[in-house]
This record gives C-alpha cells, structure tokens and sequence, in this order.
C-alpha cells in the first residue's frame, strides 16, 4: 500500500517526532511505500486567503493552489495523521490543511437538495491518527473527542467506503514516564506492521 504520512508538529525533537520515526520503520518493515509530508518542515501556509475562499466552489480553480498536495492524496491508498492534540483536535497548522486541500470537487461533491456531500477520495482505503494528549482518557471521552471526529468520521465519509481505520492514542502526554512512552511505540510498530 502505499501511504501518505501527514506529519505536524513543530519541534523535531519531540514525542511526535519519535512516533512519526517509529511508525515510518514498520511501515517500511511491513512493505508499504510511505510519503512522508511534514507540513512546519515544507513551510505550508495553513490560512485560508481570500481569493482561495471565492474560489472555493469552482472546479479547476479551486485546486490550483494546493496541487501538489492533492496530487499527493491522489496517488495514496491510505493516510496516516501524526500530530499531537491541542484542545482537543488538531493543531491549527494541521486544520489549516484540511480546509485549503480537501477542496470540492476533489474530495468531495457538494450538496445536491436533500443529498449530502459525497467522498470522491475512494482510493483511501485506508484512514489511521497517531497521537497525543495531555488529558485522560476520561476527560477526553466526557469532551466528545472531537478530534476524532473530525478525521475518523467526517473525513473518513470521503474516502472509500468501508475504509479502514486506526486511532492509536497516548493520554497524559505531560505526566507519563519514559516507560509508557516507550510502550506506546511498541504499540505504534505492533499496529502498523500489521496493517
């Protein structure tokens, strides 16, 4: 399979970094071809700017901004999100993607009448976050996980159906010990070598 690793965090020294490390490693091991986009890394501009938002709806227009990154999404079978959660979704570099590449069109169809949109990237056939965060479990689940939601349930309607998905998280990113930290890497190689 062949998968598109978005990858965001600033700080390449970070917890997120080593997973993104990890999770490169087995999917390698496990004989995926991975494309890794690192979004501080390429500098990606995640604000919206005025003329991307008058042309939002326009077939043709609407892609040229972005291009290369839909192309990117076009020849994947699967997108794996390595990010950390900050107030409980995706950071906004991240976000910021989400809304300038998943334009309509390209990855969706708009609303037709009574009908909703309908998901246009159906060669992801598979759909996986790795990620953190500094709250517990429970706090998260009483929030309503919207991060989550997001990606495993609203991006995820886009892609084919059926799509396959992971969410693999670490709770209480602050506090927890190297030992956690090192089990959940564990985890993350376990997963993704089995994909």
């Amino acid at each position: 399979m062949k998968i598109l690793l978005v990858y965001c965090h600033p700080n390449p020294e970070s917890f997120t970094a080593a997973v993104k490390a990890t999770a490169l490693e087995a999917l390698i091991r496990a004989g995926h071809t991975v494309d890794v986009l690192d979004l501080y890394a390429e500098g990606f501009e995640p604000v919206m700017s005025r003329a991307e938002r008058e042309n939002y709806h326009t077939p043709g227009i609407n892609r040229a901004p972005v291009e290369a990154h839909l192309a990117r999404i076009q020849a994947a079978d699967g997108l794996l999100f390595v990010y950390p959660t900050w107030w409980y979704a995706q950071p906004a570099m991240l976000k910021g993607w989400l809304d300038r590449v998943l334009v309509p069109h390209e990855a969706f169809t708009m609303p037709q009448g009574d009908l909703p949109i309908r998901g246009l990237m159906t060669n992801i056939r598979f759909l996986g976050v790795l990620t953190s965060l500094g709250s517990p479990r429970w706090w998260w689940w009483l929030t309503g996980r919207p991060g989550r939601r997001i990606l495993l349930t609203g991006i995820r309607a886009l892609c084919k159906p059926r799509c396959r998905t992971l969410w693999l998280a670490l709770h209480r990113i602050d506090v927890v010990g190297e030992a956690e930290r090192n089990a959940h890497l564990a985890k993350v190689c376990q997963k993704l070598e089995r994909l």
